[in-house]
């Protein structure tokens, strides 16, 4: 063994000795109910995230005292035990990092401790399953034949047909998903696991038709190891950043593999809640006819936003060109000889701007409202994903489920620090783009404090461009940029800007975001029940247009909302893959007549 080995081989046993002593000591005070004893193992700045298995929630507690509070209100009905280490520990920079399986009284949990100078900075733990209500996975998994003489047996494909029949028919689903794209798939795989009827109603005709209407040059801006569904990953003859007619074939394939219930071409019209039945009643129209089905739980899997922000300005009604939102563009077919106007400067705007150059439109203006954080694709691959979702990280042992748990231990409020080095890398790796982008005029950022993509999808799920190479045709010109300016009015044949200024137009494409999700609330359900949500998604109080207390997790995403029985499960492919599962658990534990009080202190803002 060379010295060098022998030093990280004498490192790793130190970490292992000292993530012992503290799991130990932690355990010892979690069964003797000595909470004073469990708050003095953190240290004064420190994090808590739990996934369903202490608090039947979604939250992260900030200092000793919110831990306090939590243990208080549920170390006695969790009854934890049963801790120990997960493979050996390892420190760096001052951190020992060691990850542990648990158990509660009802569920099995695996959990990630951060020590820094012997005590935690971080602590993380998540519920794996539920006890007796196991997936059905590994040596869990149906026997498919039924061995033996059975008289009156039925095949597989007649107990499948039977039960697509009955669903939503004679027999009421526990759960309806509306939304049949990545979120609402993601889920219902998990539901059909862990034997939860569960129907998911889809307003498009076919599986992946979110994806298979959308403009046709579109491909997933994050690699293919970032994107897998929950039990069935992309083969690995996958392309790297997946196309969306083929992203949305393997979704039409994902529902037959996994044997999912999907009402396609069935729109919902109407949704209440009957508090004397506990359960929802939705209106839906399929094939013509009006169903209502009767869940207990109602999941909203439509993406955390709403309709299409489509802008009002004045003269629109007059123009004789094409004008429509990113979502209804087709492609570049059409515009070839055009003279084209996108408004908006984030991925869509330059995916369609760049197609429109590449098939020989006349003109490309890009009209950029407010400043635009661009990262290259090949820096984020260098950067970001090298680590944790890349053949890299794979070739290292570290599976995709590793990538979501190091990524998921991580505390919100710390991302950014986390993040921040990416972007300092990237700044200067590529300070000739953005500097020829600057000199373009092109309003550059990189996250309210220099933290880049991620945290900016966190806190408002907009304001970013992946670049793939549309960023070139910018800083060189091929595509014409106004920037801080917007289209004031638009007459027959030209947009005028703000600034006076106007351009000659065949086709103007909205590339302008979306509006909130709780006005489809509103008219599905009620405007009471839509502000009794409240927000979808964002981080409370990190932007200075939402003064309302910092929150420490998404706001109602993947956890009881402040509707009964009313949940919100979306965000990108990593997003529902892995947070499908702390969903499931939480609909199973219900259906199954479990005990699951919510922890949910009153809102205070955080202590450091």
């Amino acid at each position: 063994m060379t010295s060098a080995a022998a030093a990280t081989s004498a490192a790793t046993a130190t970490a292992t000795a000292t993530a012992t002593a503290w799991l130990a000591s932690f355990e010892s005070a979690l069964q003797e109910r000595r909470i004073e004893a469990v708050t003095a193992l953190f240290g004064a700045e420190c994090f808590w995230r739990d996934l369903v298995i202490f608090t039947w929630n979604l939250r992260t507690e900030e200092g000793p005292e919110a831990i306090r509070a939590m243990l208080e209100a549920r170390l006695d009905d969790g009854a934890p035990r049963g801790f120990t280490l997960k493979g050996e520990a390892s420190a760096s920079e001052g951190l020992v990092e060691a990850w542990f399986h648990f158990e509660t009284r009802l569920a099995r949990g695996i959990g990630q401790v951060r020590l820094r100078e012997g005590r935690a900075w971080t602590l993380f733990t998540a519920m794996e399953e539920l006890k007796g209500h196991e997936q059905h996975l590994g040596s869990q998994r149906p026997p498919g034949a039924e061995h033996g003489i059975h008289p009156g047996r039925h095949s597989w494909a007649e107990r499948r047909a039977a039960e697509r029949q009955d669903l939503g028919t004679s027999e009421q689903p526990e759960v309806v998903i509306v939304g049949g794209a990545q979120a609402g798939l993601s889920l219902a795989a998990r539901l059909r696991q862990l034997d939860v009827p569960t129907l998911v109603v889809e307003k498009l005709p076919r599986p992946g038709d979110h994806w298979r209407n959308r403009y046709k040059t579109l491909c997933l801006h994050d690699p293919v190891h970032y994107c897998h569904l929950p039990y069935l990953p992309f083969p690995e003859t996958w392309p790297l950043y997946t196309p969306k007619d083929q992203l949305a074939d393997w979704m039409e394939a994902y529902v037959r593999v996994m044997d999912l219930n999907v009402w396609g071409s069935c729109p919902a019209r109407r949704a209440r809640f009957d508090s004397q039945e506990q359960r929802w009643e939705l209106t839906v129209e399929r094939e013509g006819t009006t169903h209502i089905l009767k869940p207990r739980q109602l999941v909203f899997a439509t993406g955390v936003a709403g309709y299409p922000n489509v802008p009002t300005i004045p003269g629109a009604e007059t123009f004789l060109g094409d004008q429509h939102h990113s979502t209804r563009h087709p492609g570049p077919d059409a515009y070839v000889g055009k003279r084209c106007v996108v408004l908006g400067s984030n991925n869509s705007a330059h995916d369609i701007a760049a197609a429109l150059w590449e098939s020989g439109a006349a003109a490309v203006t890009m009209i950029q409202r407010s400043s635009t954080l661009v990262a290259p694709m090949p820096a984020l691959e260098k950067f970001a994903f090298a680590g944790s979702y890349s053949e890299q990280a794979l070739a290292a042992g570290i599976s995709t489920d590793d990538a979501d748990m190091t990524t998921a231990s991580i505390p919100y409020r710390l991302l950014p620090q986390w993040q921040k080095p990416i972007y300092d890398a990237m700044r200067r790796e590529y300070a000739d783009l953005y500097a020829r982008l600057e000199a373009r005029g092109f309003l550059l950022d990189f996250g309210a404090d220099d933290s880049g993509v991620f945290m900016k999808f966190l806190r408002r799920g907009s304001g970013y461009y992946l670049d793939v190479g549309a960023s070139e045709l910018v800083a060189d010109g091929r595509i014409g940029l106004r920037s801080g300016v917007t289209i004031e009015r638009i007459t027959p044949h030209t947009v005028v800007l703000s600034d006076g200024d106007e351009l000659e137009a065949d086709l103007v494409v909205y590339a302008t975001g979306f509006g909130s999700m709780n006005r489809y609330l509103e008219e599905l359900i009620s405007p009471d029940v839509a502000h009794r949500l409240g927000k979808v998604w964002g981080l409370g109080s990190e932007t200075a247009k939402d003064p309302g207390p910092w929150e420490g997790e998404l706001r109602n995403m993947w956890k009881p909302t402040p509707v009964a029985n009313l949940w919100i499960h979306g965000g990108n492919l990593h997003q529902c893959r892995h947070y499908s599962l702390y969903l499931a658990l939480q609909l199973k534990a219900r259906q199954a007549g479990l005990d699951t009080p919510v922890y949910e202190p009153a809102p205070s803002h955080h202590p450091f």
